[in-house]
């Protein structure tokens, strides 16, 4: 029988809301008898825009905004049933973005 495993992504704008849901999931894998692989940090991306500030004219009047994505993986190995439902039970922060895929 083919090893079963769990890849979770998280996405969020904030790195302190994705570090703490990330840490709630290790835990509640641990706690269920799970082995987790994780988290590993993927590169940030950074958007950045240029708005003119003058309606008219005055090109060098400009702001810049700058939005950072930061990104998790975990890859729980080998999971329980009582991991899979643990994790579907589960509450996390509402600005984080969370991809689960079975492999």
């Amino acid at each position: 029988m083919q090893s079963q495993k769990i890849r979770i992504r998280l996405k969020a704008f904030d790195y302190r809301l994705i570090d703490q849901s990330t840490q709630e999931i290790v835990d509640t894998a641990k706690r269920t008898g799970a082995q987790v692989r994780g988290p590993i940090p993927l590169p940030t991306r950074k958007e950045k825009y240029t708005i003119l500030v003058s309606p008219h004219v005055n090109k060098d009047a400009r702001d810049q905004y700058e939005i950072r994505t930061h990104k998790r993986l975990l890859d729980i190995v080998e999971p329980t049933e009582k991991t899979v439902d643990a994790l579907m039970k589960l509450d996390l922060a509402a600005g984080v973005d969370v991809q689960i895929s079975l492999g």
